[in-house]
């Protein structure tokens, strides 16, 4: 049991037994008590009510450091490595041995972390600079951190958000290493499909209860999201036929900082996905249309309009805009709900103020109208938007940002954390954007997400798109390819 104040109660009576050499998956909606259960077996928190036994003996650890000790770890979603310092670094940070004179044995931690290496399989190279990996490799670096602490109980968040197709498969490889050698996988992921291939068992969460445990040999995807959310869920976008308009987005030989020579257009009536590894140019043209990079060659048009030169916020009202990073470039997470959800429109509509002062009735007005619109669970519109789970305060943003009565709309990474049921009513809100008109590019690192909602796919590789595709006309294994710079169209 876990009540956080004033009353809400995150978890309900929840017990979940993990047991040697297997994965077991946690899945359910965003707020269903997943984060907080894995929470409390790090000991980030401290339960309320009920018991933890390890390995026979009942315990309550203080924080992760006695987690660690334990051995249990955790690899959290937001990887956190000192980029300036090797792998081998890395990995010994916090726990270096020492020599006689209690100084650190540098070259005894070295040794000691390429052993780990070796012994795990995982490939990579000790001696490389963090702030050199990718992504994938960065991932790997925190599972070997936890590794080198001997712990016997690893727990995943969301380990494959930022992953390839190509590198979830290798993910997956070492995870089956983990497994036969005898570790504790904890998976928790919104992925099905992916819980479906590497998981032995499966704990379904809804509304902080445990909604049911099952094997994977007697679970479908469907099943699950009826489980987690009590009703079908539709696997599926139905899209609308629509005739596509005049170029609303017009991207002409832009270069900039980690960009270089894209050219792209998107019509009224079209959404466009944009597909590549994390940091090969898909976030420096996004910052570009918005205004947040400064160009340093070509043309960007907006509704017809130059937009060179023209400021962030004069910008914002040609488009409406949901950033790959809530907390840090979308959201005060420290501030209340309303104040968010009122975030651009304070400057665009003039009815949220009376003179100098905001209006508070019409700022709560208006967020209950994206709470009703967007069924977002929160307290109350006072309370401070960090408290939400992260996939309502995804809703609040897209709500936000959907709610300006802009042509174009800037997605990137929108589903992101968000649960089976958020994503399809999320995918619902693209199609219905394209059959009135507006013109949508979405930034995804799911595949199957871009296939399901986009007219079109372009792919980033090394700064630059190097392919243009109609989605009916390809599949998963060329976009993929064109990814990993294998394809050019």
């Amino acid at each position: 049991m876990k009540v956080f104040p004033p009353d809400v109660v995150a978890l309900d009576d929840v017990s979940v037994d993990l047991r040697s050499g297997e994965v077991h998956a946690i899945v359910g909606e965003n707020g269903a008590g997943k984060s907080t259960l894995m929470k409390i077996l790090y000991g980030i928190h401290q339960p309320d009510a009920g018991r933890i036994r390890h390995l026979g003996r009942e315990v309550r650890y203080s924080g992760p450091r006695d987690a660690i000790t334990a051995g249990i770890g955790m690899v959290h979603q937001e990887i956190l490595l000192v980029d300036e310092f090797t792998v081998w670094e890395n990995v010994a940070l916090g726990n270096e041995p020492v020599n006689v004179w209690g100084r650190v044995d540098r070259e005894r931690a070295r040794r000691d972390v390429a052993a780990s290496i070796e012994v795990f399989e995982l490939g990579i190279d000790g001696d490389a600079l963090a702030g050199d990996l990718t992504v994938a490799r960065r991932q790997q670096v925190e599972i070997l951190k936890l590794l080198h602490r001997r712990v016997d109980v690893l727990i995943l968040d969301e380990p494959t958000t930022v992953l390839a197709p190509g590198e979830v498969d290798e993910l997956f490889e070492e995870l089956d290493i983990l497994r036969k050698g005898g570790r504790t996988i904890v998976f928790i992921s919104h992925h099905l499909d992916e819980v479906l291939e590497i998981a032995d068992r499966i704990t379904v969460m809804r509304k902080g209860r445990l909604a049911g445990e099952v094997a994977r040999g007697e679970a479908t995807q469907e099943s699950l999201a009826r489980m987690m959310v009590g009703r079908n869920v539709v696997f599926t976008t139905e899209r609308t036929p629509v005739d596509k308009g005049e170029v609303v987005l017009s991207v002409v030989g832009v270069s900039a900082e980690g960009l270089d020579d894209a050219s792209l257009s998107v019509s009224a009536g079209e959404v466009v996905g944009v597909a590549g590894v994390t940091g090969n140019g898909q976030g420096p043209f996004v910052e570009c249309i918005v205004g947040l990079r400064p160009t340093t060659a070509g043309e960007i048009g907006i509704g017809g309009q130059d937009v060179a030169g023209v400021d962030i916020l004069d910008r914002r009202r040609l488009l409406s805009y949901v950033p790959e990073d809530r907390r840090r470039a979308g959201a005060a997470v420290t501030s209340s709900i309303a104040e968010n959800a009122i975030m651009t429109h304070h400057r665009l509509d003039p009815t949220l103020s009376t003179g100098r002062l905001l209006d508070r009735g019409r700022m709560r007005e208006l967020t209950e109208t994206i709470r009703s619109g967007f069924s977002v669970v929160m307290s109350s519109p006072d309370a401070e938007f960090g408290s939400m789970s992260g996939g309502n305060q995804q809703k609040v943003i897209l709500g936000r940002e959907l709610s300006l009565d802009t042509d174009l709309v800037l997605l990137d990474q929108p589903t992101r954390g968000m649960d089976v049921g958020s994503i399809e009513y999320v995918h619902g809100l693209v199609d219905r954007l394209r059959s009135e008109g507006r013109a949508v590019l979405m930034v995804s690192a799911d595949l199957e997400e871009l296939f399901r909602v986009s007219d079109r796919i372009v792919v980033f590789h090394r700064g630059g798109i190097v392919a243009d595709l109609v989605t009916t006309e390809t599949d998963i294994t060329e976009v993929g390819l064109a990814m990993l710079g294998g394809a050019s169209a």
